[in-house]
């Protein structure tokens, strides 16, 4: 895949795009909370109270915030100033973290992952190197919750007036990544139409590799 089209921003151009865009994309996001089957899906009927990571968490609203309702406790964290600052006025109840989700080390584990419109917007390198660091932050039988494309591509968006670059591996990869970072997959729902035409994955965390 190659990113170095001069005509279109690459996935560095995301976080100043973010930067840029932040305020009226907090304003604007789309808050009828069509994610709610795969979020539901991700506590699994388990009670209130869980340790929630949520990666690219944006403004907060409305995902962020639909675990803080529930009674969970959520770590935002995302690598855009502008973003963090909207997340802490719409979440007030939030840990909000500015750091970028690529390396990332809190040194805690979580019984529920979020990388929901965020992940794809790394390079296919870098979503590799993913894997480790949602295992490195995996309670024992977490779940992971995360948005690609549905087969191999590289895709561009707009946030605002600003143009982002997306990328997803093929299927197969995922699953392989998943399974040597100790997650089982439940489900795979590519271009799913209750998830308004996203492809999103939900796993559990069974065991270190």
């Amino acid at each position: 895949m190659d990113t170095e089209d001069p005509e279109r921003p690459g996935p560095e151009a995301i976080l100043p795009a973010y930067e840029r865009e932040a305020p009226g994309w907090a304003r604007d996001r789309n808050r009828t909370l069509w994610e709610a089957p795969a979020l539901e899906a991700a506590v699994d009927a388990r009670p209130p109270g869980l340790t929630v990571l949520d990666l690219g968490c944006g403004s907060g609203e409305p995902i962020a915030a639909w675990f803080v309702q529930r009674g969970d406790r959520v770590t935002g964290v995302d690598g855009a100033a502008a973003m963090i600052a909207e997340f802490r006025a719409r979440v007030p109840r939030g840990e909000a973290i500015r750091a970028d989700m690529r390396g990332l080390s809190l040194g805690r584990r979580f019984d529920v992952i979020v990388a929901f419109n965020s992940f794809f917007y790394l390079c296919p390198a870098d979503q590799r190197a993913m894997f480790p660091v949602f295992a490195a932050h995996a309670a024992q039988e977490a779940t992971l919750l995360f948005t690609t494309g549905p087969a191999a591509s590289e895709a561009w968006g707009r946030v605002g007036v600003s143009d982002v670059y997306h990328a997803s591996l093929d299927p197969g990869d995922y699953r392989t990544l998943l399974a040597e970072n100790g997650f089982d997959v439940v489900w795979f729902r590519p271009e799913d139409a209750e998830l308004t035409g996203h492809s999103v994955w939900l796993a559990r965390y069974r065991h270190a590799p």
